[in-house]
C-alpha cells in the first residue's frame, strides 16, 4: 500500500533545468570552455556542484571550486525569482495531503538552492523532511539519499513511490528499490524508460499517473 511520496525538486517540482544550462554555460564560457546541450546533459544534470568542478575543471583547488560553485548558484537564484510549478504539480500535492500520506523532498541542490526552491514554491509547510546530497556521503546517483529519506519515513521502499526527471536520480531511487516515476521535462521518455522507471510522463497531469496513484493507494498489503 501506497503510503509516501518522494520528490526531487530542479526539473521535477520545476524546470528549472534550462535555467541552470545557460547560467552554467555562462559560467564556463568565462573559463574558456563552451559547452552544448548535449554536454550539459551528459556531465551536468542531476550531479553535485562538486562532482562537476571536480570533473572538468581539476585544476581549481577545493575552495576555488566551491566558490566558483557558490557564483553561479547565487545567478541561478537571481534569475529563477518567477519560477513555476510543474503542471499537476499542486493536484498530486492536494491528493497526497488528503490522503495523509507521508513525504519528502530528495535532491542534489545545494542547500541554498534548495531553501530557495521551497520558499518561491510555497512547499516549506508541505515538507518537514528534505534530504540534501551534499549533507551526505554519497549524493545522487548513490541510493543513500533516497534510503535516508525512506528511513527518515520510517517506510519501505515499496510503500513509497519516487518522482525524478534525470538519470542521476532515477539511478538513485531504482537503486534504493522505491518504484520510479520520469518526469519527461529535461531527458526524452526513452531515455528515462531505459533506467528502469515505471512510467514516464511528460508533467503531473497525465491520466496514467492518476491512475498508477490510485491503483497504488488502494492496493492493500499481503500477509504471510
Amino acid at each position: 500500500m501506497l503510503k509516501a511520496l518522494l520528490f526531487d525538486l530542479d526539473g521535477t517540482v520545476a524546470n528549472t533545468d534550462p535555467l541552470h544550462y545557460q547560467t552554467w554555460k555562462a559560467v564556463m564560457a568565462e573559463l574558456g570552455m563552451e559547452i552544448d546541450r548535449e554536454f550539459y546533459d551528459a556531465h551536468f544534470s542531476g550531479r553535485l556542484n562538486e562532482q562537476i568542478v571536480r570533473d572538468l575543471l581539476p585544476h581549481l583547488s577545493a575552495e576555488a571550486g566551491a566558490k566558483l560553485s557558490a557564483e553561479k548558484e547565487a545567478r541561478f537564484r537571481e534569475q529563477a525569482t518567477g519560477m513555476e510549478p510543474t503542471p499537476g504539480l499542486w493536484d498530486v500535492l492536494h491528493w497526497m495531503q488528503h490522503h495523509e500520506l507521508q513525504r519528502a523532498v530528495v535532491t542534489n541542490a545545494p542547500v541554498e538552492n534548495a531553501a530557495f526552491m521551497m520558499k518561491t514554491l510555497a512547499l516549506e509547510p508541505l515538507f518537514s523532511v528534505v534530504v540534501l546530497g551534499d549533507e551526505l556521503p554519497k549524493g545522487k546517483p548513490d541510493p543513500l539519499p533516497y534510503q535516508t529519506a525512506l528511513d527518515c519515513l520510517g517506510v519501505l521502499a515499496t510503500e513509497a513511490i519516487a518522482f525524478e526527471d534525470s538519470p542521476s536520480g532515477i539511478r538513485s531511487a531504482v537503486g534504493a528499490g522505491i518504484p520510479t516515476i520520469g518526469i519527461a521535462a529535461t531527458h526524452s521518455a526513452e531515455e528515462l524508460t531505459q533506467l528502469g522507471t515505471l512510467l514516464v510522463v511528460q508533467d503531473f497531469t497525465d491520466p496514467r499517473l492518476w491512475s498508477l496513484l490510485e491503483s497504488a493507494r488502494s492496493l492493500q498489503p499481503t500477509h504471510s
